[in-house]
C-alpha cells in the first residue's frame, strides 16, 4: 500500500517537473530526509511501546548548539564537542525516561514540557543567535564512493533499529508492552527498564541528528529542526505504526519518511511556496492518524 502510494507521488511530480528524476534530485531528497530518518527510527520503537517523544527536534537543536559553543569556531575541540553533544542527547532521553517511568507523568505531557525546556535552553546558550561552525562538514556534505555520508548513517541506524525490533528479546518486549502493558508485566517483562532504555536510545540518536543538522547548515541555530517532531510522528504513523502501540516497522517508517521527503521536494520543484508545504505536512499528519483510527475500528490493532 505504502509503496503504491509512494509510486503515485513520484509519478505525479515526475510529470509535473522535468528535473524530478535527475540523479542529483534523488540525492537531494535523501539528504533532506536524513535527519528526519535518524529521529523517526527510534521514535518508531517508542511508539510501538505506546509512548511518545515530542522533544526529539528540540533535543537535536540543543545538542547542536552545545557542540557549537564547545568548539567555538575551532577544529581542535571537535571531538570534545561530539562527546558533549551526544551526552546531552542522552541526558534529555534519560530525563524523559525518568519522568515517564519514575514520576509517572504521561509521555506526551513529559515530552511537550521538555520540548519547550530544551528549545529555550538552546536559545539561551546562544542568546537567540545562530553560531557558525567551521571544519565540521563531513556529516552534512561528505561522501564515500560518491554516496553522501548521511545516507550511510540512515542505513546504519535503520539496520540497528530493525535488528533490535525483529531479532532481540528487547524488541519483542517493546511489542508486548505496547500491545498490553499489564500482560507484559505479568509475563515478567521489566516494563519500566525497557521503556527507559528506549527513551535513552532515542535521546542518543537525537544528539546524532543534531550533529548532522549542524554539519549540513555549517551552523547551529536555536530554531533548527523547528516543527520536525510533527514530521517524525507523521512518518511513523504513515508507515503503519499505531498510536496505541504494539505495531510498527522500521521499513514502514522509512517509506513514510520518503513520502514526506518526496512531497516536500516535489512541491518545491513545481514552485509551490513553503506555506503550502506546511499545509501539506499538516494534512498528511491528520490523514495518517485518521487512517490509523480506521484500521483499529475495522480490525483492531
Amino acid at each position: 500500500m505504502l509503496v503504491v502510494f509512494l509510486a503515485i507521488v513520484v509519478l505525479f511530480f515526475a510529470l509535473k517537473s522535468e528535473y524530478f528524476f535527475a540523479l542529483n534530485n534523488a540525492r537531494n531528497i535523501l539528504l533532506a530526509v536524513s535527519v528526519l530518518s535518524v529521529l523517526a527510527f527510534p521514535s518508531t520503537m517508542l511508539i510501538i511501546s505506546g509512548n511518545f517523544d515530542l522533544s526529539v527536534a528540540s533535543n537535536a537543536a540543543f545538542a547542536g548548539m552545545l557542540f557549537a559553543v564547545v568548539t567555538d569556531g575551532g577544529q581542535e575541540s571537535i571531538f570534545l564537542g561530539l562527546l558533549i553533544a551526544l551526552a546531552a542527547g542522552m541526558f534529555v532521553g534519560a530525563l524523559n525516561g525518568f519522568l515517564v517511568n519514575v514520576v509517572r507523568v504521561n509521555s506526551l505531557i513529559t515530552t511537550l514540557g521538555t520540548l519547550a525546556i530544551f528549545r529555550g535552553l538552546a536559545k539561551i546558550l546562544a542568546n537567540g543567535q545562530t553560531i557558525r561552525v567551521q571544519g565540521f562538514r563531513f556529516m552534512g556534505e561528505g561522501a564515500w564512493f560518491g554516496i553522501p555520508i548521511a545516507v550511510y548513517i540512515i542505513v546504519f541506524v535503520a539496520v540497528v533499529c530493525a535488528i533490535l525490533l525483529r531479532y532481540t528479546v528487547y524488541g519483542r518486549n517493546l511489542y508486548a508492552i505496547g500491545s498490553n502493558l499489564t500482560a507484559a508485566r505479568l509475563a515478567g517483562i521489566r516494563n519500566r527498564l525497557t521503556i527507559f532504555a528506549t527513551f535513552l536510545f532515542t535521546g542518543f540518536l537525537a544528539g546524532v541528528a543534531g550533529l548532522m543538522l549542524t554539519s549540513q547548515l555549517t551552523a547551529a541555530s536555536p530554531i533548527a529542526g523547528l516543527g520536525l517532531e510533527l514530521s517524525v510522528v507523521s512518518a511513523v504513523i504513515l508507515g503503519g505504526a499505531s498510536l496505541y502501540g504494539g505495531r510498527g516497522t522500521v521499513i514502514g517508517t522509512f517509506l513514510g519518511v520518503l513520502i514526506l521527503g518526496t512531497v516536500n521536494n516535489g512541491m518545491t520543484l513545481i514552485g509551490l511556496s513553503s506555506f503550502w508545504q506546511e499545509v501539506a505536512r499538516g494534512s498528511i499528519l491528520i490523514a495518517a492518524v485518521a487512517f490509523d483510527q480506521l484500521r483499529i475500528t475495522m480490525g483492531g490493532k
